[in-house]
């Protein structure tokens, strides 16, 4: 059977909300951050992976891969956090022709002030519209679409991650108190710990 080149009644209904969603949502989800915090939602995103990666550190091809952009997208979204003192770049030592990013304190601890304000965003605007069945059907679609998107999960791992529990954990009153030094490290924190 051929199928129609346009939309079908049913696959419009679908899609126009969507397709609304996608040009709203991501406007919104960058004002909050922008007003509260001056970043936008990819630094957000890009501070949180590192925040929960072990080591804080990751290979700056390995970053833009979990985030789903492009190198040199990525590379400019890390000279403006490293403006801000937020990330370092360091010579991969397993690579000279490799760099790596490497989240400061400073860094840590603007995700960590950022988080409330981005959840209780995402709460207002997306999950508290909607039922607790309706939640388990956003998630099963979002994952159904996933699968076409991003078949080798690369994206889905680094945003299930960067939705851990591990952020809610993170308290700016556990690394209040300890200067920070001239290479954005905190002195007195323990680094063995690779929660937030």
């Amino acid at each position: 059977m051929t199928r129609s080149r346009s939309f079908t009644a049913e696959e419009r209904a679908a899609w126009a909300p969507l397709g609304a969603l996608l040009e709203l949502l991501p406007r919104q989800l960058d004002a909050q951050l922008l007003r509260d915090d001056d970043l936008t939602h990819f630094d957000y995103f890009t501070l949180s992976i590192l925040a929960l990666t072990p080591g804080r550190r990751l290979r700056m091809s390995a970053l833009a891969t979990m985030s789903h952009a492009t190198l040199p997208r990525m590379s400019h979204a890390v000279t403006r956090l490293e403006k801000r003192g937020y990330v370092r770049r360091e010579a991969a030592a397993d690579d000279a022709r490799a760099t790596d990013v490497v989240l400061t304190f400073a860094g840590r601890r603007a995700v960590i002030r950022a988080t409330p304000g981005h959840v209780s965003n995402v709460r207002e605007h997306v999950l508290d519209a909607l039922e607790p069945e309706q939640l388990d059907q956003l998630r099963d679609i979002a994952h159904a679409i996933l699968t076409r998107l991003d078949p080798d999960q690369r994206m889905w791992v680094a945003q299930a991650v960067t939705e851990d529990d591990a952020t809610a954990r993170g308290s700016i009153r556990a690394v209040r108190g300890h200067p920070v030094g001239n290479d954005g490290a905190a002195r007195g924190v323990g680094r063995a710990s690779t929660s937030l």
